[in-house]
């Protein structure tokens, strides 16, 4: 069996330790790093260009900036019109990272594509199927952005730091050499520098239109500066001077008003997700137990899995969760496994 495989770089540490430890293990590595945006501050491409010359690997970089501003950054504005908060990372990947990644293995012939995930891959020889994990580093688990993957994805997938802790891959890359080895962790959108609503204002066409803000009884509290700023939970940078502490409850997106509550306004048990993707290929037996999170940073919260009749997913929580906000993510765990996941509606 081959050992090529595609290495995808993302000018960070991770993706770059990543390589160098299958490049330790045998493996034949090219990097591959997606042109998708340009943006002057970034030295992502030339710090990759730099750890694959250390590892003295070769790099493509193909120009998908069309794809991405079609599948990635006009989602992303429609999503923030229609009044949801998006996730562009799991979107990126579900859309454009992976999809194009794989392609491209494929096309050149190798046998497996690699990434800079905390997550594991492993193969379930009771089930006769591939199983995505957790990372085994908890702090750092990416697992909840790549429930989209598929069976024959995960066939050909390689995780190598899933077992790895953080600091470890810095020491790793402090070791070698690496120039990124210290680099900070991006935090933010990585296409957008400063202000999430300036750009969607100035790049993306989207009106910042003034509004009311209203109680849960429709009374006018005070002005915001357009509903497509504020998102479920916000509770500072209202603006407004109020006698207790409210959050964002709810939007209107045709009436442009933004519906302030107190926390147990934004309280709600039963969570619903369309464009939903089931790793397994077995058939499930619906309800079900299991664990579920709707936002990335959120510790699993136990839940019954359901269907409806019109196929969407339905996870009814045994607690109310807080803020759920649609154009977030549900993702359904079991144990140590990730069982798929879909887009709050």
């Amino acid at each position: 069996m081959s050992k090529k495989v595609l290495v995808a770089l993302s000018g960070g540490v991770d993706s770059a330790v990543a390589a160098y430890i299958l490049k330790e293990k045998g493996y034949e590595v090219s990097g591959i790093m997606l042109r998708l945006y340009d943006k002057e501050s970034s030295t992502d491409y030339a710090d990759a260009l730099a750890v694959c010359g250390k590892l003295g690997i070769p790099l493509v970089y193909p120009d998908c900036r069309a794809e991405f501003k079609e599948r990635v950054i006009s989602r992303f504005a429609d999503e923030y019109k229609a009044g949801r908060t998006p996730n562009p990372c799991v979107d990126c990947n579900r859309y454009v990272k992976l999809p194009l990644v794989f392609e491209y293995a494929e096309k050149n012939g190798f046998e497996y594509v690699a990434t800079g995930h905390y997550a594991r891959v492993i193969f379930d020889d009771a089930a006769g199927e591939y199983r995505l994990l957790r990372g085994e580093d908890r702090k750092k688990d990416q697992s909840y952005v790549l429930y989209n993957l598929t069976q024959k994805m995960l066939s050909h997938l390689l995780l190598p730091i899933g077992d790895v802790s953080k600091e470890e891959v810095r020491e790793i890359a402090e070791r070698e050499g690496f120039v990124n080895a210290h680099k900070k962790d991006s935090q933010d959108i990585c296409f957008i520098e400063g202000d999430y609503y300036e750009y969607l204002e100035k790049e993306c066409s989207v009106t910042l239109t003034p509004g009311d803000f209203v109680d849960m009884e429709g009374k006018v509290l005070g002005t915001h500066k357009g509903a497509v700023c504020y998102t479920i939970g916000q509770r500072k940078g209202l603006g407004l001077a109020l006698p207790q502490p409210m959050f964002v409850v709810s939007k209107d997106m045709e009436k442009n008003t933004v519906t302030l509550g107190l926390t147990e306004d934004l309280m709600q048990r039963d969570v619903l997700a369309k464009d939903v993707n089931i790793i397994s290929e077995k058939e499930i037996n619906f309800p079900f137990r299991a664990t579920a999170r709707v936002r990335y940073n959120q510790s699993d919260q136990p839940a019954t899995i359901d269907i409806t009749e019109d196929g969407l997913v339905k996870a009814r929580f045994d607690e109310p969760q807080r803020a759920v906000t649609s154009g977030q993510s549900l993702v359904i765990y079991s144990d140590e496994v990730v069982l798929g996941g879909g887009k709050i509606i």
